[in-house]
Formats: structure tokens, C-alpha cells, sequence
């Protein structure tokens, strides 16, 4: 039996609902995936433009990344340009999750989008949506020996993709800003390169207290900081909660989502899946992550953009390597 997925709510809108979910028994995180749906989900797919945004300390909503071969990145827009208008309406009245809804859709049709480069004029586009890759792990070398791991999902395979990102170095920041979660099994697999067994977390199904813990033989020294948002949530919670617990980490960032629930998936006879929350988990320490986050060690300043706190939580991991590093 695979291992429960912590619901990251949908690869087709991070932080809502794919098509045709529905709460059932008062259960806010379950959710129906059509056969289509959990293959994209569960294997790092979605239809879309190819952009992420976040909102900005002034309430702008402003592109985060562009998906190198999306119809975002041919349309020439670009990291750090703010979205204004999504269909018509403008996007600073929206969530950041209706946005990004907007953004997805079925492969082929339109949307328009408002955009203005900083300092420039407003640009009107259509662009049509496309199916890519999810593109959840990104490698950035800092300086020599030093590597900037950014995780936005825990798909298949993410933890072999995080396990070569790391090999080597000798100091690693973390990023979890935006990662919605995804599969449990990756996320303690992401843990298990930097511990040597032991707890990961635990959670409580039909009273029964279930174990997730770490294989052994992880690396317990090289650097580490992990880089948290209140967009990071669910199975990322789960791995940073679990480095912070056991004082292999220092979290560096604003205070986290707080979604600290485990659903499991069910197949139904037409392929479809149905996830249902079926217990809360907990870090080793015992705390449960749900309506009130993770606190990070290492607060970001008030307004800091993300490459700012990149850089402060880069300023930790020096510390914490110094005479390691070089």
C-alpha cells in the first residue's frame, strides 16, 4: 500500500480545487481527481501558461517564474513583471489561488492576460495554455560547494532529483517557499538525505498512531537551512517540521501555511480517485503544524522580497558552515 498523500490541493491550481472536488462529511481537504487529473497530480504535469505569481508586500501580483518552454516565457513575460489583469478582471481583487486558477485550463484555450514590465507600459496578451512539466526541482550553484535547491511540489521522483541536486556540496539551502506538498513518500525520502533514521512525523488514522520515519545512512553534516513562506504547506510542512524538530535545520522565512492533515487516496471503479483526510500528523516533537503553521528560527525582515531573504538565509548557512566551507 503506497503511502497516504498529504493533499497539496491540486496541480491544476495550487491552494484550491480541481474540477469536479467536493467536500464530503464535512471534510474540507477532500477532493476528486478524474483519471487525468491524479496521472497529472502524482507525475509533475498541468496544463497552463507556464508562470507562478505571488503577491507582493504593496498587494501587486507579481510573476515569481516563468516555465522556460511555456507560452508565458514565448510570450516575453518574465520573472519580476506584475500580472494586472487576468480575463478582464484585475488581479490585485483576486487570491492569489483564483489567479493562478485562472492561469490553468484545458490545453488550447485562450486567456488574456495584462502585464507591465516595471517602469513600462501595460501590455494586452493571449496566450493559450499548454501542457507541461512541472519543473519541481531547480538547481542554483550560489558560490563553489554551495547549491540553492528549490522544491514547488513533492511529485514521483523528486527525491532522487533533490538527492543528486546535493551530492557533494557542502552547504544547502532549501527552498520551500511555494511548495504546496504532494506525495508523503517524497517528502520523507527528502528528509531521509539529511538524517540517519528516526522520526520524520506520525499521524493518527481510525485511532491507530502510524509512524513515518527516515532511512538511514543520510548526510548529519553538511549545512543546512531551509527557506519557508506561508505559501510553503501540507507534506512541506511535514519535512521542514521534521529537520527543525530534530536541530538539523534552521528555518529561515515567515511563518508557514498550516495544513497538517493526511489523506488517503482511494481508486474508484471508473479510475477516478478520491482523497479523504484520514488524521493529522505530527513532528517528532509532537507538534501538529494544522491552523497555526511553522515558525521559522530565522524571521525574514517585514516586506523582504524573496531574493533578499535568500540572501539572509544564505548569511545563516555561512555561519552554520564556517570552517567547513571554505
Amino acid at each position: 500500500m503506497p503511502w497516504p498523500g498529504v493533499t497539496w490541493p491540486g496541480r491544476r491550481c495550487p491552494g484550491s480545487r480541481p474540477s469536479g472536488w467536493s467536500p464530503r462529511g464535512g471534510d474540507p481537504w477532500a477532493a476528486y481527481y478524474t483519471p487525468e487529473e491524479y496521472t497529472d497530480l502524482t507525475k509533475g504535469r498541468y496544463r497552463g501558461v507556464g508562470l507562478s505569481v505571488r503577491r507582493a508586500a504593496d498587494g501587486a501580483t507579481t510573476v515569481d517564474r516563468v516555465h522556460p518552454d511555456g507560452p508565458a516565457r514565448q510570450a516575453g513575460i518574465a520573472a519580476g513583471d506584475v500580472l494586472l489583469g487576468i480575463d478582464g478582471t484585475p488581479a490585485d481583487r483576486l487570491p492569489v489561488t483564483e489567479v493562478v486558477a485562472g492561469l490553468r485550463g484545458e490545453v488550447g484555450t485562450a486567456v488574456e492576460l495584462t502585464v507591465r514590465r516595471p517602469g513600462g507600459p501595460a501590455r494586452e496578451l493571449t496566450l493559450r495554455r499548454a501542457e507541461l512539466a512541472a519543473r519541481d526541482v531547480t538547481v542554483e550553484q550560489l558560490r563553489p560547494g554551495v547549491v540553492k535547491v528549490a522544491v514547488r511540489g513533492f511529485t514521483a521522483g523528486v527525491a532522487a532529483e533533490v538527492a543528486q541536486a546535493v551530492r557533494g556540496a557542502r552547504g544547502v539551502l532549501l527552498d520551500l517557499r511555494g511548495n504546496s506538498g504532494g506525495l508523503v513518500d517524497q517528502a520523507v525520502g527528502t528528509a531521509s538525505l539529511f538524517l540517519d533514521g528516526g522520526p520524520v512525523a506520525s499521524y493518527q488514522e481510525r485511532g491507530e498512531r502510524r509512524e513515518l520515519t527516515a532511512a538511514r545512512g543520510g548526510d548529519t553534516t553538511v549545512p543546512l537551512v531551509v527557506l519557508v513562506d506561508g505559501g510553503t504547506m501540507s507534506a512541506a510542512e511535514l519535512l521542514a517540521g521534521a529537520l527543525q524538530d530534530r536541530s538539523r535545520a534552521v528555518l529561515v522565512g515567515s511563518r508557514t501555511f498550516g495544513k497538517g492533515t493526511v489523506q488517503q487516496p482511494s481508486r474508484l471503479a471508473d479510475g477516478a480517485v478520491l482523497e479523504l483526510t484520514v488524521g493529522r500528523y505530527a513532528t517528532p516533537a509532537g507538534r501538529s503544524p494544522d491552523g497555526t503553521g511553522l515558525t521559522p528560527d530565522v524571521p525574514q525582515p517585514p516586506g523582504g522580497d524573496p531574493e533578499a531573504v535568500t540572501r539572509l538565509a544564505d548569511t545563516v548557512l555561512s555561519g552554520l558552515g564556517r570552517g567547513q566551507m571554505g
